[in-house]
């Protein structure tokens, strides 16, 4: 009876298994819920359903700083599979390199990619911030999610032996900082992209080596994840970056000034003769080629072909290998334009820094190269020039993190290492913007910056109250400006002539100070006689 109870049990299993299975099945396809399922609102959840559910309510739901994104995920979705194919050539140049420094040791003879997919499924965004700073950047920060299906795998021979490494069902969960900065006037309008974790990661995958998945050995899969965190947070976890060019830097450089060239125009010799009377009235325009500066002349001189002039003038030099200082005689003319005596350049490569080189300089009429084949003399024209580029220590700065508001802060290092102020420099004036400036009958605004009885002043932006300038002003000064104030007005003006053209829209004096002991300063102030207006000006002071 035993054993024929036994071979019975058997049976009975063996019928009443894949009969119970198929009734489940049935049931479970064919039957309804008598009850709609119940939705009830999160005030109304309990504490432990709450704190189960909320990592998982996207950013924008709990945080009214963060933007919904479902557009941009639909385009990353809509992307994905051109990306999916374009990203494992990414993968394997970076990864080669890398692999080819193991190869020889540990008894490692090669290592090759077999299978590289990054899945179907495209990360995800759960919401976008955008920070506003007062640098010339853009910065966003947004978490991101990627539960992929990813498939990754490697062979590597060892001692003669094919192992295969598989990476599979990545996951990443992090929150990233993107800067694009900074940003130049060339498409597409930023030269970097720099990326920074604001967290952690949190990464999860299967490994399988030979067919068999590693991380289920007990204790390996957190020690895996551990060293991945730490390895990621040390290379990208903010302030650390990875930092992405876009556009060539001699592309996208916005040229600053490296220093000051002085030129001497002592005198000239046997000029040309163009008055009827046989003399004339010449004087000397410099410019410097690549500057939209205005040309700077000397005072003109009656009635000779041999003036003397010893005047000084002061240029601003931005690229010293390339620029050329462009000499121009004229002679000068109560009505009509005024004849071109004749002209030379001198490349500033020729200079060395700190030295004073004397030229004296054969009269051309033009530059092009038949004029130097040209036997009628111009006269001669003798200048002395001396490059002085600024001290590194005054041109140095960094950007510091965003604090709480999403200001930028600037960390700056001191004009110089023993404290004191040095003498000449350059005082460069940035306007860049202002905001809500409203005018009582018109809304055209413009930017008047007043230093030392000098005026400068901006384009007019047409109706507006939120006028966008990013225009340069410099003064060059013998001595630091330390007790003086830069006044800074926006104005608007009618196009039609009118009792009403002009009206002030407000105004700020800056203190000085603060810009010769710091190198820098970048801030939006407040404008006096406006209800809400800010204007946004940056300050530099290089030094000699």
């Amino acid at each position: 009876m035993g054993f024929l109870g036994s071979v019975f049990g058997i049976i009975g299993f063996g019928i009443g298994l894949p009969l119970g299975l198929l009734i489940g099945f049935f049931f479970f396809i064919y039957s309804k819920p008598k009850k709609d399922p119940i939705v009830r609102p999160l005030s109304e959840l309990d504490t432990c359903a709450l704190l189960d559910l909320l990592p998982e309510i996207p950013l924008w739901v709990k945080n009214a700083d963060y933007d919904r994104v479902d557009w941009m995920n639909k385009v990353i979705t809509e992307m994905w599979p051109y990306l999916a194919k374009a990203i494992p050539g990414i993968i394997r140049s970076t990864a080669e390199p890398i692999f080819q420094e193991y190869i020889g040791k540990f008894m490692i003879e090669s290592i090759e990619f077999d299978t590289i997919s990054v899945g179907d499924l495209p990360p995800l965004l759960y919401g976008l911030k955008v920070y506003e700073t007062n640098e010339q950047e853009l910065v966003l920060e947004t978490p991101i999610r990627w539960a992929s299906n990813s498939n990754i795998s490697l062979v590597i021979k060892l001692m003669s032996l094919n192992i295969t490494v598989q990476l599979v069902d990545l996951q990443v969960f992090s929150t990233a900082r993107i800067s694009l900065k900074p940003l130049v006037p060339s498409f597409p309008c930023f030269s970097n992209i720099v990326v920074s974790l604001m967290e952690k990661p949190h990464v999860d995958f299967g490994l399988e080596i030979l067919g068999g998945d590693i991380m289920s050995i007990p204790g390996l899969y957190r020690f895996v994840q551990e060293t991945i965190k730490k390895q990621v947070a040390s290379m990208y976890l903010w302030p650390q970056i990875l930092e992405i060019p876009v556009l060539d830097a001699s592309t996208a450089a916005i040229k600053k000034p490296v220093g000051i060239l002085h030129v001497n125009v002592v005198r000239a010799h046997k000029l040309l003769k163009k008055d009827l009377l046989g003399a004339s009235d010449p004087y000397v325009k410099l410019s410097l080629t690549g500057e939209t500066l205005s040309s700077k002349k000397t005072t003109v001189k009656k009635k000779t072909l041999n003036p003397e002039w010893n005047e000084n003038f002061k240029l601003i030099v931005k690229e010293p290998e390339s620029q050329v200082l462009e000499l121009q005689v004229y002679d000068w003319d109560k009505v009509g334009g005024h004849d071109r005596l004749g002209l030379q350049l001198v490349p500033l490569k020729q200079l060395t820094a700190y030295e004073t080189k004397e030229f004296t300089l054969d009269l051309l009429k033009d530059t092009s190269i038949r004029d130097y084949q040209e036997k009628k003399k111009r006269g001669k024209l003798e200048v002395e020039m001396t490059f002085i580029p600024f001290k590194e220590n005054s041109l140095k700065y960094i950007n510091g993190p965003l604090d709480a508001y999403g200001k930028a802060e600037s960390v700056i290092d001191r004009a110089s290492d023993d404290g004191s102020h040095g003498g000449a420099g350059l005082l460069t004036v940035f306007v860049q913007s202002a905001e809500d400036v409203e005018g009582q009958n018109h809304n055209n605004p413009y930017a008047a910056v007043l230093f030392r009885g000098e005026r400068k002043k901006t384009k007019t932006m047409r109706r507006t109250r939120n006028p966008l300038w990013n225009e340069e002003f410099q003064f060059m000064l013998e001595e630091p400006p330390l007790n003086e104030k830069i006044h800074v007005e926006v104005l608007s003006k009618r196009g039609l002539i009118s009792f009403l053209s002009k009206e002030s829209l407000g105004l700020v004096e800056i203190n000085l100070r603060d810009v010769v002991d710091n190198g820098r300063i970048n801030e939006k102030y407040h404008l006096i006689n406006s209800k809400n207006g800010k204007i946004h000006v940056e300050i530099r002071w290089t030094t000699v």
